[in-house]
Formats: structure tokens, sequence, C-alpha cells
């Protein structure tokens, strides 16, 4: 039986900060959804993309609970905007937010399921984008 929690700190030290694309192939089953597909290039797709914008960007993990085929990581980001993040145009600003990733592995002790939560509007205000409620209605109206 493979130590899941121990991949899961693996994935995040190789893959997230390392930048070690070898080892997605190594972690993640060809079944793991991700950007655009599924198994290590799609998932790998989905980082790249995010290194594209915070080339800097380094994860710290604050906390891991591991049972059975799961993990759950609390997490701690930060980098500088240095490329195109979405719609926001590079700022240079440095940002800092958290988050959590929850893993779920195959018997093989490969990575099947990767489904994260993160504090995007608090990030999205670093970068100094504002954000307005929508206009021309009263919310809960159901007209």
């Amino acid at each position: 039986m493979t130590d899941v929690e121990a991949a899961a700190r693996r994935f995040i030290a190789d893959v997230w900060n390392a930048r070690r694309e070898e080892s997605a192939y190594e972690l993640i089953a060809e079944e793991c959804p991700g950007l655009g597909g599924t198994g290590p290039e799609a998932t790998l797709a989905w980082h790249r993309e995010r290194r594209a914008a915070f080339p800097d960007l380094r994860y710290k993990i604050v906390d891991v609970v591991a049972a059975g085929e799961r993990v759950a990581v609390h997490w701690r980001a930060a980098g500088t905007q240095a490329g195109q993040f979405g719609p926001v145009p590079p700022t240079g600003q440095v940002v800092s937010y958290s988050g959590a990733t929850f893993l779920r592995f195959d018997a093989a002790g490969r990575i099947v399921e990767v489904w994260s939560c993160n504090e995007l509007f608090q990030l999205l205000q670093q970068l100094g984008v504002e954000m307005l409620p929508p206009t021309g209605g009263v919310i809960g109206s159901g007209a």
C-alpha cells in the first residue's frame, strides 16, 4: 500500500513547487481529470497556465489529513503576477492566498482525482480587480 500522505506531499513539492514534470507521470493516473482532458498532461496544463501568470509561485503546506485513499491538503501560496491571469494583464503584484486540495488515490498509489478550492476573490482583489454586483435588477426577485 502506498503512503498517500507522502505521495500528496511529493506532488506538491515536485510538481507544484519544483516543476518536476516527470514526477506528474509517476504520480497521476491516466483517468485523472485536468485542464481540457485527463491524465498527467492535462494536470500539467493547468500548472503551466498558472506558472505563466505567476512564475515564482510557491506553495507551503499548512496541514495534511489522510484517510484511506484520500488526502486533504491545506496550503498557502505566494507569487508575483508577471503574466496574464485570466482577464487580468500582468501587474507585477505579489499575491498571497490560501486553499485546500483534495486528492483521491487508486490502489496503485496514483492520483485519480484532484479537487481544489482557493481564495480566488482575495487573489483578484490583490491584483486590483474591482468586483461589483450585477446591475439591472433586484437580487433574488425571480422576475
